[in-house]
């Protein structure tokens, strides 16, 4: 199993970064993303631009405070867990994911491409909540 964590600070109240994270109709913020399509209340696929599908189940939803799925692709299969919390107005996140690669050639590159999807995940998190400013 991989493990990856990000942890980044935003100068917003929680209740702003959770509305864009949490978003399922507003994604045109993230720069890896064609489009998200709801399948239910606790279920949604993302599509890559390249058209790769990512199915996700929301386990745990805390409004400000949690978000918590399991991940299903045809490479990876595991969990992605979003804290928010607050200190003087401003909302540090961690976002934490623990995949297990399917197919044995690519776990050596699973925990690198983990880390290079958050990193830009939260570039175009802060890039979306400086706009919204």
């Amino acid at each position: 199993m991989a493990s990856s964590t990000i942890r980044a600070v935003f100068k917003c109240k929680p209740e702003k970064v959770w509305a864009v994270v949490t978003s399922l109709e507003n994604y045109s913020w993230r720069s890896d993303l064609s489009r998200i399509e709801v399948v239910s209340e606790n279920q949604f696929i993302e599509y890559t631009k390249d058209g790769f599908a990512t199915k996700f189940t929301v386990t745990a939803s805390k409004p400000h405070k949690l978000w918590r799925f399991d991940i299903d692709n045809d490479n990876i299969k595991g969990r992605w867990e979003g804290v928010f919390s607050e200190d003087n107005g401003n909302t540090e996140i961690v976002f934490t994911e623990d995949v297990t690669a399917k197919k044995a050639i690519m776990k050596p590159f699973v925990k690198a491409f983990l880390k290079k999807q958050q990193k830009q995940y939260v570039e175009d998190l802060r890039k979306a909540l400086s706009e919204q400013a």
